[in-house]
């Protein structure tokens, strides 16, 4: 029996990229996806594409994950109209790159309160709904840049290395609930936000979106007693 099919998913910054390639993957395979993110035209304009596709399986509103209430609300109704929530996908995200020194303190806290605490504000919503539906699984995307640090990278690096610390903690709290907890470290991925723009997806040695949500699929999909905490996805043809 697929642990995709039939179960409810809350998929954050999904109108674009990695999250919405995810949206798309979960609702192929039979979830009910409830989307997120900042715009609402953009929004609209997912929803309306990908409702087109997979009938009465999505759902969604705006809301910007550095907000606590915002957050609480939409895992609300996310829960409320699909009947329980069993997966979350942690995938919004920003970066600000700059040098200590000159970086602006709105770019350090926006960071930080994106990548960071939007998370925590999604867990702390979601886990007590998990628990009443029976179990779940909670994903955070983070980046390699959690474990290499580069210049002009400190506040990107301390939101994706505290996202580690962050997901390994909440796996061993959890785990006994029949909740499991993994995150994705991508390097380079071939989307708006990467630096240096999209490249052609045709040329580009980049990963793609579809390759992170493939492995979103596959970790769902394993059998509940085998736990793949920490998954490090890298190009495998990088430039040399």
């Amino acid at each position: 029996m697929s642990n995709i099919s039939g179960k409810s998913a809350f998929v954050t910054g999904s109108t674009k990229g990695i999250g919405l390639a995810i949206a798309e993957a979960l609702a192929g395979r039979g979830a009910k996806v409830f989307i997120c993110a900042r715009g609402q035209e953009q929004l609209d304009k997912t929803i309306k594409t990908l409702s087109e596709r997979y009938p009465g399986k999505i759902a969604g509103a705006a809301c910007d994950v550095r907000g606590h209430e915002q957050i609480h609300a939409a895992i609300s109704e996310a829960n409320a109209k699909f009947g329980g929530l069993h997966i979350l996908i942690n995938n919004a995200g920003i970066g600000k790159f700059s040098n200590v020194e000159q970086m602006a303190v709105e770019d350090w806290d926006a960071t930080i309160e994106t990548n960071l605490n939007g998370v925590f504000y999604c867990c702390h919503t979601a886990i007590p709904l998990m628990k009443k539906s029976g179990g779940g699984y909670i994903i955070n995307i983070g980046s390699l840049a959690g474990k290499n640090a580069f210049p002009g990278g400190a506040a990107y690096n301390a939101s994706k290395f505290g996202l580690i610390g962050f997901s390994e903690a909440l796996m061993q709290e959890v785990r006994h609930d029949n909740i499991r907890v993994s995150y994705i470290m991508p390097g380079s991925v071939n989307t708006e936000f990467g630096r240096g723009g999209e490249q052609d997806p045709a040329t580009t040695w980049k990963l793609l979106s579809s390759d992170v949500a493939q492995v979103v699929v596959n970790l769902l999909e394993m059998d509940p007693r085998a736990l793949a905490s920490r998954v490090e996805l890298r190009p495998s043809r990088p430039p040399k």
